[in-house]
């Protein structure tokens, strides 16, 4: 399919008069904010402690470690393009309260498992997939409910609202994870972050403002529509490389994730806290890309503030897998703050350019073939992560990701993107 080019130097930052709206005096954005602000946070709570969980309570190996990560991510392969198709059918706000209120049953049912002596790792296979199918349908539905909820003028700031505090959420999730886990017990951590998709779907059932009745297409099918949308992701010149930036990123993270609990644990003898610590950095890397992403872009261009902070924290992610108990832990550390930093940057800019160039007809196909690229590739990162873990060991694991994570850059200097000084024209 044809794909007209979009205006590479159209901005809409300069003297927009709806720069001076707070956000948080609209009823609609306030209530999302509060209800990712807890939901995000209680997230990265169990990001951490459900590896913990497993390798601690449940003696799980490495590959049993990387077995939960690809199914935590695996429904975005099986089910994320329908998922999509689908949800450019109906309105998304219900879709998202469902999807909260099926996780905190999901990972409730950890916690009382656990406290009657029941849990077993297979449950936790169970838990982890049904979640994510759940967390697949509220993510492309929140993406897609966006711009109606803000409009496509002030996209770049909404995001950059949710991404900075989604970023603080990295900042305090894992750190207070190490804890909890460390005073209380992993079924503990995750009991809270059950309670916080609760909070959430109460936030999200109260917004007021609905979304329009979404287009019917008479004799649509829907193979048909999720080609349309896969063809619109893949011929659109902007939108394919921005698919490609991301896949590779979530690849090779993914592969550091599942691999830096096994490190600390099984190959440093360091503490659950310690872990946690570490990741916080990763967390302040991600809040400061998060927080000066607009800031820069406005001031020297959206491509080259892409392509150049990539180029320059490349060496710094190679840098990571020298960590060791000693001096060494440090550097490593700030190696991975400055990988998540262009992560952070990536988040905002990358996402406000997907949802600014697509028409809202497309919105959830567009993110939906996004997110089967980009999450889909987790599952893969959590089998090879097992693999290399468990054949070649843990460290071969970390270069791997650190090599690749350096590298995804490279997509975003080879296309127009390069040359992009503001947000493109919006679709129509």
């Amino acid at each position: 399919m044809s794909t007209q080019a979009p205006d590479l130097n159209t901005s809409t930052t300069a003297g927009s008069p709806t720069r001076a709206r707070s956000f948080f005096s609209e009823q609609g954005f306030r209530n999302l904010f509060l209800a990712a602000a807890v939901s995000t946070t209680g997230t990265h709570i169990s990001f951490l402690a459900v590896p913990l969980l497993a390798v601690t309570v449940l003696s799980a190996t490495p590959l049993q470690v990387g077995v939960l990560g690809v199914l935590k991510t695996i429904a975005f392969l099986l089910v994320g393009l329908p998922a999509g198709a689908w949800l450019d059918r109906v309105r998304r706000r219900g879709v998202m309260v469902a999807a909260d209120l099926a996780r905190a049953v999901l990972f409730g049912s950890v916690a009382v498992a656990w406290a009657l002596d029941l849990l077993t790792i297979w449950q936790l296979y169970v838990v982890v997939l049904a979640a994510g199918v759940a967390t697949l349908f509220f993510d492309i539905a929140a993406q897609s409910y966006l711009p109606a909820l803000v409009g496509r003028d002030r996209l770049a700031d909404a995001n950059g609202k949710l991404q900075s505090w989604d970023a603080g959420a990295q900042v305090a999730g894992p750190s207070a994870a190490g804890y909890l886990v460390q005073l209380f017990s992993a079924p503990f951590a995750i009991l809270i972050d059950a309670l916080t998709f609760l909070w959430s779907a109460l936030f999200v059932a109260r917004i007021r403002k609905r979304e329009p009745e979404p287009e019917r297409r008479v004799k649509a099918t829907l193979f048909s529509e999720i080609r349309e949308g896969v063809g619109f992701v893949f011929g659109h010149p902007l939108l394919r490389p921005i698919a490609m930036v991301g896949a590779g990123t979530n690849l090779f993270i993914q592969i550091a994730i599942i691999t830096m609990p096994l490190m600390y644990k099984r190959e440093l003898n360091l503490s659950d806290g310690e872990l946690g610590l570490f990741f916080t950095f990763g967390g302040v890397g991600v809040l400061l890309g998060s927080f000066t992403a607009k800031r820069l872009s406005d001031r020297f261009g959206y491509g080259r503030v892409l392509w150049i902070t990539g180029l320059v924290v490349m060496p710094f992610g190679l840098l990571v897998p020298f960590i060791d108990g000693g001096a060494f832990k440090w550097v490593a550390t700030c190696g991975w703050l400055a990988l998540t930093y262009r992560i952070g940057m990536n988040n905002v800019l990358l996402v406000s350019i997907r949802q600014r160039v697509t028409p809202d007809r497309l919105l959830s196909r567009m993110n939906a073939t996004m997110r089967f690229l980009m999450t889909g590739v987790l599952a893969v990162g959590a089998a090879v992560a097992g693999l290399i873990g468990q054949y070649a060991g843990i460290r071969p694991a970390l270069w791997v990701a650190a090599i690749g994570l350096s590298a995804t850059w490279l997509p975003l200097f080879l296309s127009p993107l390069r040359a992009m000084r503001g947000l493109p024209a919006a679709a129509e």
